[in-house]
């Protein structure tokens, strides 16, 4: 090849990875743009944004009020509202860029896996990467969250590990990268440690296993210092701002109090009997493929068969069963599916893997468990799909040899085969929302906020407009100094108005208020709170998981008279010497509404 010829191959090259990149990030970030104009989440989104306002107030968590979450995710959006103002498209924005990078580091991880491994690793990894654009870090749940965060940070830590792989560990960079390491743990706890914990892990063994055999350990000792500085400076902060064990006490011993679901819970979708089907079925089709290294095409189209069922059978089963529900469990059975193989495959059978990919299945498996130590168990997956396409990357790198001369179109066939049936399904479980099945967002017509703080925020329903009532409500009727409790805590309330919250609990559910019963109706009344708002109809169903509120209602009552009900809303007002009695102030309050009416 002349020097021309190197530099045009070269050019093309950068040009063909620059469309992909844009490819990737514009098509996810135009999905999570479209899924926060059809709904909204207003619990889980109160619960960042309600939180984060009031840390740009000043208040500090943890120290000021009780928190069961790591806070990078929450001190982000802080610093957006700081920045740029409490304005609800800013923080979309957000996430379609965090969104589309992902996609894209997640491109380039998978590149970096197969880049030695595979025929046509370019096109391979591209094919793997376009799943994301439907099912990224930000797609299926679409509001500023710390799982998507948390995921990816780790795709930009798997990226530099890889980069700083290839280009034989430059100190600096390979320092820097352990540092990264250290970051999902302040984003979501039970992420970020088992991450933390399978790397530490890996890096001791190899230290140990290349002392002994006379290995490179320079890289290793590099990152795992690393990760000790990061974890000393975190500590660092912590202890001069809110308490290590204060720290420790929210986030991990009441987090996991609350939320830690039973081993049994997190095991039992391995007892699907389809999944051994569907594990042997893959594996004969491996088996078939590399024992017939110069097979006949019946052979080679036998073996592929058997590899891509598998994945297609979510597919498939959109056209068997039109449950919303059902179809989800095939789509989330890929992940068991996937890590059953490639621990068959890359630690017991072929052994394909060398260098860090060696230890990414542990790694990435690791991981995708301690995602599951919350409440939605395998549904936990919404933020994680990038990472089930680098563990099939992992998967399918094993499979074909450039040594032995075979053909590359059986595997850029399957290649092409997985990545139409994840996207097809994944885009089917994407419109369906299953995921989001706890919460009331497809009845009504779609409605949008009045509101200049929460511009681009719309769902279906009435919940915006009523808040909207609510909000100009307060305004000309609660003094801004005055304390306010809304029950039970789904809406926008003090990132809108910017009032500052005057009680320590802001969303009451079991998994963030620490109080109960008698212990928080004796903190209410010993509080100044001076309103309780009481919403009647929630977004949210009503489950174990919220608070009760009218039994929170019922319980400080005799300390409240009620004072006016909104379309949504019941307005209630701490009793004090020279209010008139209940019946003649309900009687004024009636007059004074008929009279507002009118006007």
């Amino acid at each position: 090849m002349t020097d021309g010829e190197a530099v045009g191959s070269r050019a093309w090259r950068l040009s063909a990875d620059v469309a992909a990149g844009l490819i990737l990030f514009a098509g996810t970030a135009a999905v999570i743009w479209w899924q926060n104009g059809r709904l909204a989440v207003l619990y889980d989104l109160s619960g960042v944004l309600e939180n984060a306002a009031r840390i740009s107030q000043g208040l500090v968590p943890y120290r000021d009020f009780p928190f069961p979450y790591a806070p990078l995710t929450f001190i982000g959006q802080a610093w957006l509202i700081s920045w740029t103002g409490a304005v609800y498209w800013h923080h979309v924005v957000y996430a379609c860029v965090v969104g589309g990078l992902a996609s894209v580091l997640a491109w380039r991880v998978i590149y970096g896996v197969i880049a030695d491994a595979l025929p046509r690793p370019r096109l391979v990894a591209f094919l793997l990467a376009l799943p994301t654009i439907v099912l990224g870090v930000y797609c299926v749940f679409p509001h500023p969250f710390y799982d998507p965060d948390a995921a990816f940070v780790i795709l930009l830590f798997l990226w530099l590990l890889l980069c700083a792989e290839r280009r034989a560990f430059p100190p600096l960079r390979t320092f820097l990268t352990g540092t990264i390491c250290v970051v999902p743990l302040f984003i979501k706890q039970n992420i970020g440690l088992v991450l933390l914990g399978s790397i530490g892990s890996w890096l001791v063994c190899r230290i140990v296993v290349g002392a002994w055999k006379k290995w490179a350990i320079r890289p290793y000792l590099l990152l795992g210092a690393g990760i000790v500085l990061g974890l000393v400076i975190s500590a660092a902060v912590l202890y001069t701002t809110v308490g290590i064990e204060n720290y420790y006490f929210w986030t991990w011993t009441f987090a996991r109090s609350q939320r830690q679901p039973s081993a049994g819970e997190m095991l039992a979708v391995y007892g699907d009997w389809w999944l051994l089907a569907w594990n042997a079925l893959f594996l004969l089709g491996v088996w078939l493929y590399r024992r017939f290294s110069e097979g006949s095409r019946l052979e080679t189209a036998l073996s592929f068969i058997a590899m891509a069922v598998p994945f297609l059978w979510p597919v498939l089963y959109l056209l068997i069963n039109p449950d919303p529900s059902e179809r989800a469990e095939r789509l989330i059975g890929l992940w068991p599916f996937i890590m059953i193989a490639l621990v068959v495959l890359g630690y017991g059978a072929c052994r394909r893997l060398a260098g860090i990919a060696a230890a990414l299945p542990f790694i990435l498996i690791a991981t995708v468990h301690g995602v599951f130590l919350s409440q939605q168990l395998w549904g936990s997956t919404y933020a994680i799909w990038p990472l089930l396409m680098v563990m099939i990357a992992l998967l399918l790198r094993q499979l074909w040899s450039a040594e032995e001369g075979r053909s590359p179109m059986p595997v850029i066939i399957l290649v092409a085969v997985i990545s139409a049936s994840i996207c097809t399904a994944g885009a089917f479980y994407l419109y369906s929302e299953e995921r989001l099945d706890y919460i009331d967002w497809q009845d009504g017509e779609l409605a949008a906020s009045k509101l200049p703080q929460l511009s681009g925020l719309g769902t279906r329903g009435d919940f915006l407009p009523q808040f909207d009532e609510l909000v100009a409500w307060t305004d000309q009727n609660i003094p801004r100094n005055d304390g306010v409790i809304l029950l039970p805590g789904e809406d926008l309330f003090y990132y809108t108005t910017g009032r500052r919250p005057h009680f320590p609990v802001i969303t009451f559910d079991y998994s963030y208020n620490p109080w109960k019963g008698d212990d928080l109706r004796e903190r209410i009344l010993a509080s100044d709170v001076e309103w309780i708002i009481v919403k009647d109809d929630t977004q949210v169903e009503r489950d174990a998981t919220i608070d009760d509120k009218d039994a929170i209602l019922e319980s400080v009552k005799p300390a409240f008279r009620h004072i006016d009900d909104l379309d949504n809303y019941s307005i209630w007002k701490r009793r004090h010497a020279g209010d008139p009695p209940d019946d003649e102030d309900d009687g004024d309050d009636s007059g004074s509404d008929d009279e507002d009416s009118g006007d």
